[in-house]
């Protein structure tokens, strides 16, 4: 499952995410990776109201070309950091008899967090992939802290964590 993996989050000029090109890339390896094992790739693709640069159909609301959805993937619309919230992500994993979650994406102490903590109170085993989903500085930590913290936080209890190249579906 990608979260958030949109040009938004790339076109920043005041701020970079942590590590991103390196975390695009490990995503990248995650997608070829469940391709290849037959796995469903799932985007979720965060939208908001016209004005805001995740508005439907603009170019920062669409998912980085570099991990472009194919015809068979899922696109599941949110917008709230909760993936399940207001969506049909549980009827699309339902529909596939999915119970176990890869999560990668965007961004870690918003979007990441909150659905991993959400898939977890559903009954879902989640793996979180460690070096595979970033965020950009806040006023108090760095984006390099934030990921951090959420590594060990979340995966006190709520997700296993995994590194890209640990990961086999």
């Amino acid at each position: 499952m990608i979260v958030d993996v949109q040009n938004a989050m790339f076109l920043h000029d005041d701020a970079a995410l942590f590590n991103g090109e390196k975390v695009l890339d490990n995503i990248r390896n995650l997608i070829k990776k469940a391709r290849d094992s037959k796995m469903p790739v799932i985007y979720i693709q965060h939208t908001e109201q016209a004005d805001d640069q995740f508005a439907e159909g603009s170019f920062t609301w669409r998912i980085h070309s570099a991990i472009t959805p194919l015809k068979d993937d899922i696109i599941v619309q949110k917008t709230t950091c909760d993936s399940f919230h207001k969506t049909n992500l549980q009827e699309e994993l339902a529909l596939r008899n999915i119970d176990s979650l890869v999560i990668a994406g965007m961004q870690t102490e918003f979007c990441i967090d909150t659905t991993c903590r959400r898939a977890f109170s559903m009954g879902y085993h989640n793996i979180l992939v460690e070096d595979a989903h970033s965020t950009f500085d806040s006023r108090v930590l760095s984006g390099s802290q934030i990921v951090e913290h959420h590594n060990n936080i979340l995966g006190g209890g709520f997700v296993q964590l995994k590194k890209t190249d640990e990961i086999v579906f």
